[in-house]
């Protein structure tokens, strides 16, 4: 607890600070990092939402092409690993590994840890990735204006549900879990409701439930994910970060899309 007071005293420098680190865990942008702001990152859960932010504005762009709709969801998935990475798919697909597994906590446990994907984890991100280029087809024929802002906020989501695991969860086995997740108090999620808010405002003509509905999604899909690994795993691990992630995102797209087809 000591660094959440650390981070919190160096007022706005510290927030940058941590965005930085959360920039560097979370995508592949060339923003440096170090062990400050790693350390600020990991007792400053709002750092995500900003990243999120970041992130959604840039996976959004392929939505403003002037090109077919097929077209716009291959940019779109390319865009957003280019721009993340593999490192949370990867933790999806650990995670649907042990998933996989008939065994106690333990087994389970060293599912995780197996560096090779078995039939769980290709399953898995397999399903998610069919999920995802659906959600993508569903997002590009609201138009391009309700589209980026729908793509802003699922990944703006997907960072909420990642603060609210790390906020609120106990950590599991020894590993980047347990560096980051009970490192910030349930207050620490005051900033990140606040940071999250603007992602739904000034929202084109009809689209705000749907941003509402996107928003919403990714917190309950981490706290669904938390539970699991905490009662399969014995806490939240880096693996079920990353898999709150890749599902929140599926999740908060296709929340928008049928909010925005029914409202």
């Amino acid at each position: 607890m000591a660094g959440v007071r650390a981070g919190s005293s160096g007022g706005g420098r510290g927030v940058l600070t941590a965005v930085r680190g959360a920039l560097a865990f979370l995508t592949r942008l060339p923003v440096g990092g170090g062990e400050r702001a790693w350390d600020a990152f990991r007792t400053t859960p709002v750092a995500f939402v900003v990243a999120g932010y970041v992130v959604g504005a840039l996976v959004a762009l392929p939505h403003t092409l002037p090109v077919p709709v097929p077209t716009v969801v291959a940019c779109y998935l390319a865009t957003l690993y280019l721009v993340t990475g593999v490192t949370h798919v990867d933790g999806l697909g650990d995670l649907g590994d042990a998933a996989a597994v008939h065994g106690t906590a333990v087994d389970r446990r060293d599912a995780l840890e197996d560096p090779g994907t078995g039939v769980g984890g290709a399953l898995a991100v397999g399903l998610a990735l069919v999920a995802l280029a659906l959600a993508g087809l569903g997002v590009a024929g609201a138009g391009p204006r309700v589209a980026a802002r729908l793509v802003l906020a699922a990944e703006v989501s997907a960072k909420v549900g990642m603060a609210v695991l790390v906020a609120l969860g106990s950590p599991g086995h020894e590993g980047l879990g347990s560096a980051v997740v009970g490192e910030a108090g349930g207050a620490s999620l005051l900033p990140v409701v606040a940071a999250a808010v603007p992602a739904a405002l000034a929202a084109p003509t009809g689209a705000t439930p749907a941003l509402v509905a996107t928003l919403l999604a990714g917190p309950t899909v981490a706290l669904l994910v938390g539970r699991w690994a905490t009662l399969a795993l014995g806490g939240v691990t880096g693996d079920a970060l990353g898999a709150a992630n890749e599902l929140g995102r599926v999740a908060a797209l296709h929340a928008g899309v049928i909010a925005w087809t029914l409202w």
